[in-house]
């Protein structure tokens, strides 16, 4: 999730993976993919780092946890007759 501001100074929480569009109007708008929009204090500019750090976070994370040994994903696996999807263990 990102943080922004709407035009007032309330902060909210956007998942960046729901973005289609954003426009200056001169305001920046966001368009979801849902069609929703949101009026945001954040220029494009700032949008545009905000998601680039985001992902970039994300994929760090993945690359960590590939590099550590654990699974990030479903595995499938042959035993014997059967086909068995393993799924990753959560840790708590």
């Amino acid at each position: 999730m990102i943080l922004l501001n709407r035009l007032n100074g309330q902060p909210f929480a956007l998942n960046p993976d729901l973005l289609e569009r954003a426009e200056s109007t001169p305001d920046t708008v966001i368009t979801l993919v849902n069609g929703a929009k949101y009026v945001v204090a954040q220029s494009l500019d700032e949008l545009a780092a905000l998601v680039r750090e985001h992902r970039a976070v994300i994929l760090g994370q993945a690359q960590e946890a590939a590099e550590h040994g654990y699974r990030t994903g479903p595995t499938l696996v042959e035993d014997g007759e059967a086909t068995l999807l393993h799924l990753p263990e959560r840790g708590i």
